[in-house]
């Protein structure tokens, strides 16, 4: 396969294969699969063979998914989302609130994750120190035992 003649059809076509998708994700097949099995991704077109065919749109929908999902946001939580923004506008309140309280989360583990790599910074500082101590003393005892050989 050409892979600039490929990207040249997609360009042109602005449909992808699951194979293309997955490259371009880094989601495997089965997780693609998944996800529309379980609502996050609805209305994926097929081609004639039966093959499915992801759209900008659905690239666009999968990279909020991989957000939410990579900032903790349970499945069952992003499907709720999406089915809310399927719904329509009256949903609005609801969407602004779930994100905001998913927000306030990440945030909440941001901070902790802050007070842990302090910690780890604190104590890599820490032993950095006793290393250079230690090494100067070995240093010193190496030079030590060389004198008192060549004597």
């Amino acid at each position: 396969m050409n892979m600039k003649t490929d990207q040249m059809d997609i360009e042109r076509t602005g449909l992808y294969s699951i194979q293309e998708v997955s490259r371009k994700t880094g989601l495997t097949a089965h997780t693609l699969r998944y996800y529309e099995k379980e609502g996050l991704l609805n209305g994926v077109v097929r081609s004639p063979g039966g093959f499915r065919q992801y759209t900008d749109e659905d690239l666009e929908r999968l990279g909020l998914i991989c957000c939410l999902k990579n900032t903790g946001m349970s499945i069952q939580e992003i499907a709720r989302f999406v089915q809310l923004t399927r719904e329509g506008e009256h949903t609005l309140e609801e969407r602004v609130k779930l994100l905001r309280e998913h927000r306030d989360r990440v945030l909440a583990r941001m901070t902790e994750m802050q007070q842990h790599l302090d910690k780890v910074t604190w104590k890599l500082n820490f032993f950095t120190e006793k290393l250079k101590v230690y090494e100067a003393g070995k240093d010193q005892r190496t030079a030590a035992g060389e004198t008192a050989e060549e004597k």
